[in-house]
């Protein structure tokens, strides 16, 4: 097993994560399921394939009809502190301490504590992020910006640790071999450093699982969780995670994650721009699933999102499961009294009941100054902790329903917007962060994928824009990418370094232009040399520690 040296600066922080015991546990979780995790995303290549080579569609599988018959089962209650979670904060990157500790001193009742979409996974990151994890879990995290202490961990909002998604390795972690998956990683350091005292304090482990495909990785999962548990000691079901349903494959086998994850369950989350990626990502190549300008024509009104919205709600309570929104990435202004401010407001509230009337039993904000505002909006418009008891027996949903495109086409506003966006996400990854402010609202790589998704596909099928009929070709997008780079440089509070923008707008290039759609832009970037040799620190020569027990 190899480990690389401590970034600079985190020597001590690196010493208390990578103990003799936790390297041992991760080397054995890690070698015990590499083989499994491998199944799993060759089956993801393979099911694209299938779809491609037949031309079909998915619908809800024959073959597993007898999970969705059985009326009787249900997942396991969770915990007190789940049942009443109106709303999470979204995106928090654990690594920024300020605002980690800030959510710890928020009213929110959860904290989505991420290291995926709202994160940079650089090692620098990894470590910091972590460690600063394990230091609130024992509560050793003290605010040096405000005169607020920082509450107990069983008083503080409940940390919703999201691990990295499948599709990502750490290249600081060798483990026989091989590349470490960045998820087993982070899951594995946090379960093995604060799993049991999360328990021991009524506060967890609880989880957020990004970017599933099938309910055969909510399977590989649920085996992790009870190996963990085992190894922990600590009972079954005590791990609790949350699906993040934002992938359009999943959308068909709800339930049977579901089961797979009966005893370890806190239920689906919806996630409007990965899903909606990844159409263009599954079908994209076709013209049937044209996904047309999201700026103007896509939102959780239309029907194919609120399809989905209403099936997961449905599904969730039919199963006892607790039903999660999306998240509000508007930022409100600073002034109160300022008339944006209320315009903010108004917008997010509009959209966030919304999903109270759909049945929604929580959803996330970026803003901390939305918690108490979407707070009361849930007490004024439900009764109880949660809306487990709205069965939304209305509902019906086809397979028509949830793979319905909206109609509409491509303004060149909405083209410029996307490519703005994926431009400055690469800027930012180059930089070491994993979102950016743009435009009053917070960016992260779940709105990198649908703007890069689009870019690409507008290309592929040569698609003429609403303004003026000029075609989205190569040369017009290379020669908006060119009037972005000046705009940002010269305009763009968001970009106070700007030496990255000219690198970070060729690889934005490169990725819209491929033959064939890479299918996550944050593996295309983790494995790209320009990001690694950005990220040089911990990057040296590599330290060999040597694991003795009985399986080597």
């Amino acid at each position: 097993m190899e480990v690389s040296p401590p970034p600079s600066g985190l020597e001590a922080e690196y010493e208390s994560l990578f103990t003799a015991d936790s390297l041992l546990f991760l080397h054995e979780l890690i070698s015990t399921f590499a083989e499994e995790v491998d199944e799993v995303l060759w089956l993801r290549v393979s099911r694209k394939a299938h779809l491609d080579l037949s031309g079909g569609l998915p619908s809800f599988l024959e073959h597993t009809a007898h999970i969705r018959r059985d009326a009787a089962w249900r997942v396991m209650p969770v915990p007190p502190r789940l049942q009443r979670r109106h709303v999470d904060i979204g995106d928090l990157a654990p690594c920024n301490t300020q605002h980690f500790i800030k959510a710890l001193q928020s009213p929110a009742q959860g904290i989505q504590v991420d290291f995926d979409d709202g994160n940079c996974p650089t090692f620098y990151n990894q470590v910091k992020g972590i460690h600063n994890v394990l230091r609130a879990v024992y509560n050793q995290l003290h605010s040096e910006w405000v005169s607020l202490d920082v509450p107990h961990i069983s008083q503080a909002p409940v940390l919703m640790l999201r691990p990295r998604a499948w599709n990502m390795v750490e290249h600081n972690m060798m483990v026989e071999g091989r590349e470490a998956p960045g998820p087993l990683f982070d899951f594995g350091l946090l379960m093995f450093h604060c799993g049991r005292t999360l328990f021991e304090n009524k506060s967890g482990p609880f989880l957020y699982l990004s970017k599933v495909e099938s309910f055969m990785e909510a399977r590989l999962w649920n085996k992790i969780f009870v190996w963990t548990q085992q190894k922990l000691g600590l009972p079954l079901g005590s791990i609790k995670a949350s699906v993040l349903i934002e992938n359009v494959l999943t959308a068909f086998e709800m339930e049977e994650i579901l089961y797979e994850l009966r005893h370890h369950s806190a239920g689906l989350n919806c996630g409007l721009w990965d899903y909606s990626a990844s159409f263009v990502s599954k079908f994209g190549h076709r013209q049937a699933f044209l996904l047309p300008d999201r700026r103007k024509y896509v939102n959780m009104e239309k029907r194919f999102l609120r399809s989905y919205m209403d099936l997961l709600v449905q599904t969730c309570h039919r199963r006892g499961a607790l039903a999660t929104g999306g998240m509000a990435a508007l930022l409100l202004p600073q002034d109160q009294l300022h008339e944006s401010y209320k315009t903010v407001l108004a917008a997010v509230t509009r959209l966030k009941l919304l999903e109270i009337k759909a049945g929604v039993d929580g959803f996330m904000v970026y803003d901390l100054g939305l918690i108490e505002p979407m707070q009361k909006l849930f007490q004024l418009h439900t009764d109880g902790d949660n809306q487990l008891h709205c069965l939304r027996n209305d509902v019906t949903v086809t397979p028509e329903d949830l793979l319905s495109m909206p109609s509409g086409g491509v303004t060149l506003y909405g083209l410029k917007y996307n490519i703005t966006v994926g431009v400055l996400f690469i800027n930012a990854w180059l930089s070491g962060n994993g979102l950016f402010f743009y435009r009053g609202q917070v960016e992260d790589s779940a709105t990198a994928e649908i703007s890069r998704s689009q870019v690409w596909q507008w290309i592929r099928h040569q698609i003429q824009l609403e303004d003026d009929s000029r075609v989205v070709s190569r040369r017009l997008v290379a020669e908006l990418t060119e009037e972005v780079k000046v705009e940002l440089s010269s305009v763009c509070p968001s970009v106070r370094d700007k030496r990255n923008l000219p690198t970070a707008a060729d690889m934005f290039l490169e990725v819209v232009l491929k033959r064939d759609f890479p299918e996550f832009i944050t593996t295309y970037l983790n494995q790209d040399h320009t990001f690694l040799s950005s990220q040089s620190t911990g990057q040296v020569e590599a330290l060999d520690i040597h694991i003795h027990h009985p399986k080597l």
